[in-house]
């Protein structure tokens, strides 16, 4: 692998490090403001993301009853349920968690230290900017070698947090996915000028995260949690509804059918706890009427399908709109 000319960047170091610490200067004595900040939006692209749906999930939202004040998101992912509950509402708890570590590692990060991360990104996003196509493809592959060598740990776990983030932002579609051996091997995107260090939103999430229980466990770790008083949203890896959509693995383990059941069987037990369920998942209609694997599973919960822009295929132009699933186990307000 070609490596990119130290002298190159390291000029733009020089250049930027003066600019770097004003920035967080600037951005810490303007806590007040950020802390009061209502918008708060995902700090990764994540393919999958919920945004779109957003309008039909917070129908759901079932805040209005005093009695529900905590929330629990056991897949969290990219968090666009997560960060949209947390711009309309101040709950007494909430638990989140993922299996990807790296995932977690990058959450806890940003909460706990967003000024490191905010120098490394800002430095990472002018050495990048500053390069040529072929460079920045040099400088993105160090960048994966080096996400894939490092180990999420006390001393290693800010610069994996900003490489996590770098990738993200850099490679193609956003997208999380490890070979068997566990490695990131996503290629580059062709981004002209990426946003990478979005500081005044790191600083919006540090703030919003601060009394946020983050967990890297099994969705099973969350039932202690998960109580009358909670409104759980399950967002699990989607049932792929042709061969060639299941192309891409988020973790090494694979989330199959009997994955699938076993979640159906955790959510009766939360569901017996008293706790509000609200679950996503792909309609295998779309692809086969008579494929009736969520509506046997979930028989006793309500089934609303609804409309969102998805590929279907790996035709990149077969980007429409298809119908997901959402399963509740009450009625929407």
């Amino acid at each position: 692998m070609a490596l990119i000319p130290t002298k190159k960047i390291d000029n733009f170091k020089n250049q930027t490090i003066d600019t770097i610490t004003d920035n967080v200067k600037l951005i810490s004595n303007d806590s007040n403001r950020l802390i009061n900040a209502k918008n708060v939006k995902p700090f990764l692209k994540w393919a999958g993301g919920k945004n779109q749906l957003l309008k039909e999930i917070r129908n759901y939202y079932p805040f209005m009853n005093k009695s529900i004040t905590k929330y629990a998101e056991p897949f969290v992912g990219g968090g666009a349920v997560l960060f949209d509950i947390l711009s309309k509402y101040d709950l007494e708890e909430i638990y989140i968690s993922d299996i990807n570590g790296e995932l977690i590692n990058t959450y806890k990060i940003i909460r706990d230290n967003p000024n490191k991360l905010v120098k490394i990104l800002f430095n990472m996003q002018m050495e990048f900017i500053s390069l040529t196509i072929n460079d920045r493809k040099n400088y993105y592959l160090q960048k994966r070698e080096r996400f894939n060598f490092l180990k999420v740990n006390d001393n290693e776990a800010i610069e994996k947090a900003a490489l996590m983030i770098f990738l993200n932002k850099t490679c193609f579609n956003g997208l999380f996915r490890v070979n068997k051996k566990g490695l990131f091997n996503v290629p580059m995107g062709a981004y002209k000028n990426p946003l990478i260090c979005d500081k005044e939103n790191i600083y919006v999430v540090s703030e919003k995260l601060k009394n946020v229980n983050i967990v890297c466990e099994d969705y099973k770790k969350s039932v202690d949690f998960i109580d009358e008083y909670t409104f759980v949203y399950i967002d699990p890896p989607y049932r792929p509804l042709t061969d060639t959509s299941n192309f891409t693995a988020y973790t090494t383990d694979l989330f199959n059918d009997e994955k699938q059941k076993e979640l159906a069987n955790f959510i009766h037990t939360i569901h017996q706890k008293g706790a509000k369920v609200l679950v996503s998942n792909s309609d295998p209609k779309n692809v086969n009427e008579n494929d009736d694997f969520f509506d046997t599973i979930y028989k006793d919960y309500n089934i609303k399908r609804v409309e969102a822009a998805r590929m279907i295929n790996c035709n990149g132009k077969s980007r429409n709109k298809i119908k997901e699933l959402l399963i509740s186990n009450f009625r929407r307000d």
